[in-house]
């Protein structure tokens, strides 16, 4: 077995890149696209796109737009598992983009967090050698449960699990108790180090670091344009230095670690050098308007 199944978010993002600060009250000229996104469904995407033999993405979505994003998934050589929400439209994330490429957003998570332990199955476990789950699922009580399910069915199964904590902002909203007990048993931690900071209470990445790898075997803190750390078992055992490249959008580049890391994981490699997959494909997702790889988002 060697599928990955992602429990995830698919997103419709609105990118607008602006090149002077933003003007209240008037215009702020900007260069706007619409791309298929969602931190889920991205990491779903560069997992793909690097190598994963089969890559599955379950996820809800609203009717208006399920058709689209189930094309692009499709486009990108993942397996679209979608629910079609008729009550909810899909959700949806501005992203501001400044001139250094650093983002803020602005998100209606609309259909993604209704993903319910209704629309799981143990049965989406068969052939696959890991689970993935987008901790933006944590964030809301159905989807929450949704994710809650998938684990206890991967464990039952001796299928292991990896999360993405996905936003320092919300994680603050849910509490880190709160995320820290739902994310138990998960054997993967990928958080940036904001969120890394805000999971151990204010420590430095190294330091937050090897705090999580005593409870998550293998802790993954990805640094941006500086790279990765690596902790197992209490300690870091490495850090891998990303590319250097000519950044125009940071929208999506965790996940495209995720994504590339996972690949590389069940491809055999070593933690070592699943993050240095990790961080080549941060570096070239960075290249690219929107969180997916070229040519998969449009």
């Amino acid at each position: 077995m060697s599928g990955l199944l992602v429990v995830g978010d698919v997103v419709t993002d609105v990118v607008a890149r602006h090149r002077t600060p933003l003007a209240a009250a008037t215009d702020t000229a900007a260069e706007i696209r619409t791309l298929p996104g969602g931190a889920g469904a991205n990491a779903a995407c560069w997992a793909a796109r690097s190598g994963c033999d089969e890559v599955r993405l379950l996820a809800r979505v609203g009717t208006e737009a399920a058709d689209w994003h189930e094309r692009a998934l499709r486009r990108a050589g993942v397996r679209a598992m979608l629910v079609a929400d008729a009550h909810a439209a899909t959700a949806t994330v501005i992203a501001l983009v400044d001139a250094s490429t650093e983002r803020t957003f602005l998100t209606d998570s609309g259909a993604a967090l209704r993903l319910s332990p209704a629309d799981w199955s143990d049965a989406f476990l068969d052939g696959v050698a890991h689970l993935h789950l987008s901790g933006y699922l944590f964030f809301a009580e159905s989807s929450r449960a949704a994710a809650l399910r998938a684990m206890r069915g991967a464990r039952e199964a001796g299928v292991p699990v990896s999360v993405d904590p996905a936003s320092a902002g919300f994680l603050e909203q849910l509490g880190v108790d709160r995320f820290l007990t739902a994310a138990q048993g998960a054997q993967v931690l990928f958080p940036n180090a904001d969120e890394a900071r805000l999971l151990t209470g204010g420590a430095e990445p190294e330091k937050a670091a090897e705090v999580l790898s005593r409870t998550f075997p293998l802790v993954v803190v990805t640094l941006g344009a500086a790279g990765a750390l690596v902790a197992e078992a209490g300690s870091v055992t490495g850090r891998v230095r990303a590319p250097a490249v000519r950044a125009v959008d940071s929208t999506g580049a965790g996940d495209a670690f995720t994504g590339a890391f996972l690949a590389a994981r069940l491809a055999g490699a070593d933690a070592m050098v699943s993050a240095a997959a990790g961080c080549r494909a941060g570096a070239e997702a960075v290249t690219v308007v929107g969180g997916r790889p070229a040519g998969a988002a449009s």
